[in-house]
């Protein structure tokens, strides 16, 4: 497919990266010549220096046979108009990312259907629901579900006392038998490993997982330490302090209050925390700074379960995440901008960190994927991707088993749901006709995937 992409920013350029990898003709426009220069020495496409709201400039990049328009620039206004000059285009699938509220709601002014949009993402939403999705999964940095919210996705960190550490898979699978899961990929360093029944599981390593949802708990309990302190702590009402009023922190409150947290929300702008009072049911507003340790103490973090830090500043997000694990908080949860401090945050020990660009490409890619893909999730740092789709009624890979069928390297098939059953695949397991698949695939191995399931 031809894909025309407005902004150069840290979702255009992955949407650029990611596209192009899987063989799409992909054209990226900015104001930035720098930008573009780099987007063209680095990735197989075709930069344009210009307004991407410009006819004449969309014009020389190619929009009279482009099949895909993606306006991902930081200007709600340029996102749009450009949107509406593709449709003026013909252009079939329009996308804007916006950060106003103003066009989210059917009955706006200027909702999407009135401007003709095919979908319209405010990356904030997706980043405050990926927040308390993980602050409700306890040990987990990474969180994503599938078919309705069966299949769970997981990602643990593996520390020296944890019980899996030194175990290889096949040990592993001997426990499958109490604990119903599969481990489809093992991050460690800077390499994402699809592992095998040799392969062990180290101190250090990220682990991803697939279970249903019903055997979570146990497999938590087992992951974890349990001793009778942590299963007291368990029965009482979760305690959770966020720093940064904004919006995102405005509804992480909101969504963990209606999960009976206890939340405390710590913001310096004193008429911000006036607002967020009158916003807000039962959560306390603080006004302080989140290097403000004793203030924090002696509001009582040290007895907090989580730590959620959405400023817009990562650094700050970062340190004040190690002050208050530093200080007794049992998990600490940091929104981080810029790729190159995610990995560099985990590595300081923070629980889970949130990219808004993943949160936006994820929501794109979804979106424009060919094929019967339902769902999807990104990784960050290794640019895999975790998704579900649904096996045709004719695919030529129906009632054969697994292991005869040659399934693409680099890639996993994690669960396998039928109707209201599920199951975790083997060699002899065999796809049926309406088959709910979720796969985890390395990047080299997205297309494979697709082609095999067509």
């Amino acid at each position: 497919m031809k894909i025309l992409i407005i902004g150069a920013g840290q979702v255009g350029y992955f949407l650029c990266d990611r596209l192009s990898q899987e063989g799409h003709e992909v054209t990226l426009i900015d104001q930035s010549e720098e930008k573009i220069e780099r987007a063209q020495d680095r990735l197989n496409v075709m930069g344009v220096t210009g307004n991407g709201a410009s006819a004449e400039i969309l014009e020389q990049a190619g929009i009279t046979d482009t099949d895909i328009f993606i306006a991902v620039t930081d200007f709600d206004e340029v996102n749009i108009l450009a949107c509406l000059l593709a449709r003026e285009y013909q252009v079939s699938t329009r996308i804007a990312r916006t950060k106003s509220i103003e066009y989210q709601a059917q009955q706006a002014v200027l909702s999407k259907e009135k401007l003709g949009i095919d979908l319209l993402i405010n990356p904030e939403d997706a980043v405050a629901a990926e927040m308390i999705r993980i602050t409700c999964s306890s040990g987990t940095f990474d969180v994503a579900e599938f078919a309705e919210g069966q299949i769970q996705f997981h990602g643990y960190r593996i520390d020296q006392d944890s019980p899996l550490c030194n175990l290889s898979l096949m040990e592993l699978g001997e426990l499958r038998g109490i604990y119903r899961f599969v481990v489809v990929a093992i991050h460690r360093k800077e390499e994402t490993i699809i592992p095998h029944g040799e392969d062990v599981i180290q101190a250090g390593d990220r682990i991803y997982l697939f279970a249903h949802q019903k055997d979570l708990p146990a497999i938590q309990y087992m992951l974890q330490t349990n001793t009778a302190e942590t299963r007291q702590e368990k029965r009482r009402a979760r305690r959770s302090f966020i720093l940064g009023g904004g919006r995102i922190g405005l509804q992480i409150a909101q969504g963990l209050e209606s999960l009976n947290f206890q939340v405390k929300l710590i913001e310096r702008n004193e008429d911000r925390c006036q607002k967020l009072a009158e916003k807000l049911d039962k959560t306390v507003v603080l006004h302080a700074e989140g290097s403000d340790i004793q203030t924090l103490k002696d509001e009582g973090i040290e007895n907090s379960d989580v730590f959620i830090a959405v400023t817009d500043n990562d650094e700050t997000n970062i340190l004040t995440c190690l002050l208050a694990r530093q200080n007794g908080v049992q998990r600490t949860l940091a929104l981080v901008s810029q790729p190159e401090l995610i990995d560099l945050a985990s590595d300081l020990g923070i629980d889970a960190c949130i990219s808004p660009r993943l949160a936006a490409a994820a929501t794109i890619l979804k979106f424009i994927r060919r094929g019967d893909i339902i769902s999807l999730a990104t990784i960050e740092g290794s640019n895999s991707e975790v998704f579900e789709l649904q096996v045709r009624e004719h695919s030529g890979i129906l009632n054969t088993p697994l292991r005869d069928l040659h399934f693409p390297r680099g890639a996993l098939i994690g669960a396998i749901v039928r109707g209201s059953a599920y199951e975790i695949p083997t060699g002899e397991s065999v796809l049926l006709s309406g088959d709910r698949v979720v796969i985890f695939a390395l990047p080299g191995a997205l297309a494979k995937v697709e082609r095999f399931f067509d």
